[in-house]
């Protein structure tokens, strides 16, 4: 896998260091970038449920009303 170097505030990694528990700055920033590249698929897989869900509601006949 190719590496990209990234220059970053220090406070920034400092706080992603502390919020994922990691000693390392790159661990830390990586894992931050892992979980959120994650929670991005996990909100696309929900979504697109969601969407199914609603085409399924309106290919349903509706009752004629009167």
């Amino acid at each position: 896998m190719a590496k990209v170097s990234v220059s970053l505030n220090a406070d920034l990694v400092v706080e992603a260091m502390v919020l994922s528990g990691v000693g390392s700055p790159q661990d830390a920033v990586e894992l931050v970038l892992r979980d959120y590249i994650e929670r991005g698929h996990r909100t696309e897989a929900r979504l697109a449920e969601r969407d199914e869900a609603l085409r399924v509601v309106d290919m349903k006949p509706r009752d004629v009303e009167g």
